[in-house]
């Protein structure tokens, strides 16, 4: 009888439970409670998983050669569920989780998933700027923004400054999808003379996105507030009159960033030690080819050279029909790890001599 139950409950009921199993699971694994939610919540259900799976996924992509690599244990939305820090890297975490859910929703909306949800033609026929005018069938980052806002913010429950500061992210991650959006355009006109130009804007690459909350990330803001504001009414507004005096599109953090260099099993870090790093490649970017001196040399380690062969699969041809067959082709690799291997007497410390 629980999905009769859970199609009678109030949303804030709801949303209740909904935290509490979002918790206790993997931080993602949301679609089996929702699929036994509400109608209203039962639609949207598997975007907003997914739009949860594309943050995670991002979140490494944009980390994978930083000493704090958005590793599991991070990646949890609710301040209120074991999350011990207000850092930085917590702020990304729900800037990029709310972007990939409002992202996913407002992509499937455009690919007709939903049939409430439409191009967003608000202000089709009206002048853009010089040569054109809007038109076209725009994504509709409005429905996306407001089901996201629905299901993310409701995990926050808190009144407190760590409950705000998460908001307060949440919406900078909506903020970045709606500021990284692109203009397309269609030409008008005799044989092509492009007289006039039809626009609607649409949704970028996730990895720009995600790009642009990195930007963010590194310009993230410290915000300073008393010990124990928030227990009080007077607290908790003072609170409020902070945060609302700040950009939405900015990140913001409460404390400072521990030392990802070490261990620290309280916190759940592995430090950097046994980590891979780059050191070699052409379309390495400088971040990159910088790693090694990131994670090994400036966290006091060596790097140690490691040879490594791989298998993988080469020389493909089509048989007809209809199967496709490869060769297994194995090449001997080079990687690089971050090592506390002692070193000979006499020899260079750690991370002196390496190539950025």
């Amino acid at each position: 009888c629980l999905p009769k139950i859970m199609f009678l409950m109030k949303p804030s009921v709801f949303i209740f439970l909904f935290t509490c199993v979002f918790q206790l699971s993997h931080p993602w694994s949301v679609n089996n409670f929702l699929m036994t939610g509400p109608k209203a919540y039962l639609i949207y259900s598997s975007s907003v998983a997914a739009g949860a799976q594309s943050g995670i996924e991002e979140c490494k992509y944009q980390f994978a050669w930083d000493r704090w690599n958005c590793p599991e244990r991070a990646l949890q939305l609710s301040s209120h569920g074991g999350l011990r820090s207000a850092n930085r890297e917590t702020a990304f975490v729900h800037a990029i989780s709310s972007a990939g859910v409002m992202y996913t929703l407002t992509r499937n909306c455009s690919l007709g998933d939903f049939d409430s949800c439409g191009c967003d033609d608000s202000r089709n026929g009206q002048l853009g700027g010089q040569g054109w005018l809007w038109g076209g069938c725009s994504d509709n980052v409005g429905f996306g923004e407001a089901i996201s806002k629905q299901f993310v913010d409701a995990l926050e429950t808190g009144q407190d400054a760590r409950a705000a500061m998460n908001l307060h992210n949440n919406e900078a991650g909506r903020k970045a999808v709606r500021g990284t959006m692109k203009r397309a355009c269609k030409c008008h006109g005799v044989s092509g003379s492009c007289t006039t130009q039809t626009c609607w804007l649409q949704l970028p690459e996730f990895r720009e996105v995600g790009a642009h909350l990195k930007e963010k990330y590194h310009a993230a803001l410290k915000v300073d507030l008393l010990q124990g504001a928030g227990n009080s009414a007077a607290g908790r507004g003072a609170i409020a009159d902070t945060f609302r005096a700040i950009s939405t599109r900015e990140l913001v953090h409460l404390e400072d960033s521990p030392d990802y260099c070490l261990e620290n099993k309280t916190l759940g870090l592995l430090g950097t030690e046994g980590r891979e790093c780059l050191r070699r490649g052409r379309a390495l970017g400088r971040w990159e080819r910088r790693s090694c001196r990131r994670l090994c040399g400036d966290c006091g380690l060596a790097v140690e050279e490691r040879r490594a062969e791989t298998v993988t699969s080469c020389n493909c041809k089509f048989h007809w029909c209809c199967a496709v067959r490869c060769e297994q082709c194995r090449r001997r690799v080079t990687k690089f790890f971050c090592s506390r291997a002692e070193r000979p007497r006499g020899s260079a410390a750690p991370g002196l001599g390496l190539k950025p």
